[in-house]
C-alpha cells in the first residue's frame, strides 16, 4: 500500500491525531493557539478538511488544510490512512511486567486526598478527585461525540452507567471481564474516559488502572473508579495509581455526570427534559 504524503493537503483528506497529538490534547499545558487546539479536537479520523472548515466557520478550507500540514509537520496530525494499528497495540496489555511503584510525590498527594476523601465519602456518599483537568472546552467531534468505556460486571449497573453517559453525548463501550476489557481497548477510538470497577470476575480494577498508566497509548486517558470499596486504603490505592476520580456505589446519575464532566474539564450545560 502506498501512503499519501501528509504534507500535501486537500479538502477531501481526513486527518487524525497521532500519539503525540493525543498527548498534546490530554496534557496539562500547551503552546498551541486556540484555533490549532480546536482543529486537533475536530480531526477525529472521520471528518474531511472541508467538513472541519465548515464546522469551524472562521477559517476557509484552504486555511484549514494549511494548518493540517503545519500540525502534521509538528507530528501532531497525520492522514488517517497513514496511521497504523500498532499505535493501539494491546497484545501484551495483561502480560506479566514490572509494576511501577507510585512516586513519593504521588503517594503524598494521594494520602492527603484519601484522608479528606473518606470523610467526604461518609458525609456525601461520593468523592471525586480532579487531578488532570483538561484545558479545552467541550467540542463535539464531527461524526460523533466523546467516547467512554464502562468496566462493570453488574449488567444492571453497567446499563445505568452507559445510559448516563449516552445522555451527555458519549459513545459507550461496555466490558465486564478481562477479555472484554481488552476488546474494548482495541476498538477505536481511544476513550476520553474509563469508568472502572475494582472487583471484577477475573481481573482486579486497580491492576487494570496501573497497566493503563504504563501503556503508551492509554497513560493519559482519564479514569474514574466506580466501586463499593470506600475505605481510606482503597481510595489511596486508586489515587496513587493515577485515577482522576473515585466514586462509591450506589451511584447517583447526577453525581456521576458531574464527576465525569469535571474530570474532563467540561462545563455542565442545561439538562434536557
Amino acid at each position: 500500500m502506498v501512503l499519501k504524503n501528509p504534507f500535501i493537503a486537500f479538502e477531501h483528506d481526513v486527518y487524525a491525531l497521532t500519539r503525540q497529538g493525543q498527548e498534546e490534547l490530554r496534557g496539562g499545558g500547551t503552546s498551541l493557539s486556540a484555533a490549532d487546539l480546536e482543529l486537533l479536537v475536530r480531526a477525529d479520523g472521520r471528518a474531511t478538511v472541508a467538513q472541519i472548515a465548515a464546522s469551524m466557520q472562521a477559517l476557509p478550507a484552504q486555511a484549514v488544510a494549511q494548518a493540517c500540514v503545519r500540525l502534521a509537520r509538528a507530528g501532531l496530525l497525520d492522514l488517517a490512512t497513514n496511521l497504523q494499528d500498532d499505535s493501539l497495540d494491546f497484545t501484551d496489555f495483561f502480560s506479566d511486567k514490572p509494576r511501577a511503584a507510585p512516586s513519593q510525590e504521588e503517594l503524598a498527594r494521594a494520602k492527603a486526598e484519601a484522608s479528606t476523601g473518606v470523610s467526604s465519602l461518609k458525609e456525601q456518599g461520593y468523592y471525586v478527585c480532579i487531578a488532570r483537568r483538561r484545558i479545552l472546552p467541550h467540542l463535539p467531534a464531527i461524526g460523533g461525540g466523546r467516547s467512554a468505556i464502562v468496566v462493570e460486571d453488574d449488567p444492571q449497573l453497567g446499563a445505568l452507567l452507559k445510559a448516563c453517559l449516552e445522555s451527555e453525548g458519549f459513545s459507550v463501550r461496555l466490558a465486564a471481564n478481562r477479555n472484554e476489557v481488552l476488546s474494548a481497548l482495541r476498538e477505536p477510538p481511544l476513550p476520553d474516559i474509563v469508568l472502572l470497577d475494582v472487583v471484577l470476575p477475573d481481573i482486579d480494577g486497580f491492576d487494570v488502572l496501573l497497566r493503563m498508566r504504563q501503556h503508551q497509548a492509554l497513560k493519559s486517558v482519564a479514569v474514574v473508579m466506580v466501586t463499593s470499596q470506600a475505605t481510606r486504603e482503597a481510595v489511596l490505592k486508586g489515587l496513587a495509581r493515577g485515577a482522576e476520580g473515585y466514586i462509591t456505589k450506589p451511584v447517583e446519575p447526577a453525581t456521576l455526570i458531574k464527576a465525569v464532566l469535571a474530570v474532563l474539564g467540561v462545563q455542565e450545560g442545561p439538562r434536557v427534559k
